[in-house]
């Protein structure tokens, strides 16, 4: 089937599961540090927690082994990529996480495929692999510990885009009980999403980035009406290419995603917290954090998804005529063309964004997305944007405000299912979070490590329930 120019194939899953070796192995001769994670309290040991680990785990055919000759990769050596997979997946088994997306895996070699698959299936895990499209080589896999999560249904997302980038939307259930005394039919339902975003090799990708990311969260929404479910957690894990102080950040970030990282060590929005931490280190030798785990709980509200890409869009805008030196009044005059009057026209606006590049072209933005964009700067309707229309929808927006319209907890879903327990919903409260190696959470990239060109992000959780307001349906959180 086909979703807003996305392929979506459809696989639905009711599985039953088994009870596998509880036993992980564990590593002892690796030379990275040990994870440290936080003890449990004792209030905290009477309900589960769940952990996930996202990795990019860089996959062969892009490894370089000679800087002087980038064409030698480490695909053509088997010992080498062997042990190297060998090693992640050891230290996969060691951390042994509920949930683990991987991202850049090899999916065009068969020996690495039936590795991996054989080894996390030994030890208990369901696994979805996905390739990315026209044959690129890599893709996403995805695993699920089946002594805690149940596969209820599984999606692929293509985006048969510019980056042949992909997604994987996964709807889970907890096997397990989360409190003491609890409800047995209290909802315990998850959705969780795996991606890697295109790398940005110049400013103009950057619309493609915040397309992939748009078009997840209206398939997520979509799913959610589809199935009518109640509020429940989302988590979107991968490598998204970008840092914080970018346009999918502030994106995600004002659609009420949170970092999780970030939560568990209090860094915030701020440019001075930006780069208290990195998770990569990309081939022209720069440093960043580009990997994330965004946890969504019920309880956070947001703004309507068209409003906030109209933002997020304006935004770009913004960027590109400040790049070109343009003031506000520059940009107010580029917008409105030759039109004599201080009104920007429908027409104008449109030969604007083509000149910046952000339609015209393969990646740019449709038809409709532009008539969207136009209808939210157009605030009173009357065919035109004035000056004070420009400066409060274009130059002035702000993705990370919070004022204003928002979205109820669920999207103000019709038709949606009643909740089990009137107003409570599933919600999960971040309590660590570990980059590896440990280098990397103090800004630095160790030269010895050479599992990867990312770091691996491990993020673990303990369940809490959010309360709804039914009178205004909007979820307040409740401890």
């Amino acid at each position: 089937m086909s979703f807003l120019g996305i392929q979506v194939a459809v696989s639905n899953h009711d599985m039953e599961s088994r009870v596998p070796s509880s036993s992980f192995p564990l590593v002892s001769s690796v030379a990275e540090p040990e994870p440290e994670l936080e003890p449990e309290t004792e209030q905290e040991a009477v309900s589960c927690l769940l952990s996930c680990t996202t990795f990019n785990i860089l996959a062969p055919i892009y490894k370089r082994l000679d800087q002087q000759n980038q064409s030698l990769r480490e695909s053509e050596f088997r010992a080498f990529w062997l042990a190297r997979n060998q090693r992640i997946i050891d230290w996969l088994f060691y951390e042994a996480s509920s949930i683990i997306c991987l991202q850049e895996f090899w999916v065009g070699n068969e020996e690495l495929v039936r590795m991996y698959l054989e080894r996390l299936n030994d030890a208990g895990y369901t696994t979805f692999k996905l390739a990315r499209t026209n044959n690129r080589g890599d893709g996403l896999l995805t695993a699920v510990h089946k002594d805690y999560l149940k596969v209820l249904n599984y999606r692929e997302l293509l985006f048969n885009d510019f980056g042949d980038r992909v997604a994987q939307l996964l709807h889970v259930q907890l096997n397990v009980p989360l409190w003491l005394n609890q409800r047995t039919n209290f909802e315990r339902d998850i959705l969780i999403v795996n991606t890697h975003l295109l790398f940005p090799h110049d400013s103009s990708l950057c619309i493609v980035r915040l397309h992939q990311v748009y078009k997840i969260l209206q398939y997520v929404e979509l799913y959610e009406r589809e199935n009518q479910l109640n509020p429940i957690p989302i988590m979107l894990c991968g490598d998204w290419n970008g840092s914080k102080r970018g346009h999918v950040y502030k994106f995600l970030r004002s659609q009420g995603f949170e970092s999780t990282y970030d939560i568990a060590h209090q860094y915030t929005d701020s440019d001075v917290d930006a780069h208290e931490w990195v998770s990569h280190r990309n081939h022209r030798g720069n440093i960043c954090g580009v990997d994330f785990i965004w946890l969504r709980n019920p309880n956070k509200s947001r703004k309507p998804l068209k409003t906030s890409w109209a933002e997020a869009v304006f935004s770009i805008l913004k960027y590109q005529l400040r790049k070109a030196s343009m003031t506000e009044f520059d940009a107010f005059a580029f917008l409105k063309g030759d039109n004599h009057g201080e009104l920007i026209t429908c027409s104008a606006f449109l030969e604007a964004l083509r000149q910046v590049n952000l339609t015209g072209v393969p990646s740019g933005l449709s038809f409709q997305e532009t008539r969207d964009l136009w209808v939210q700067a157009d605030i009173d309707g009357n065919g035109v944007i004035d000056y004070e229309e420009f400066k409060q929808r274009i130059w002035s927006a702000t993705l990370l405000d919070r004022e204003g319209q928002e979205e109820d907890y669920n999207g103000n879903l019709d038709g949606s299912k009643q909740s089990t327990e009137e107003g409570t919903a599933l919600g999960f409260k971040v309590k660590n979070a570990a980059l590896f190696p440990r280098e990397v959470e103090k800004g630095l990239w160790p030269e010895h490590y050479s599992l990867s060109d990312h770091a691996r992000l491990t993020v673990v959780f303990s369940p809490v329930k959010v309360q709804c307001s039914q009178s205004r349906r909007h979820c307040l959180g409740t401890n």
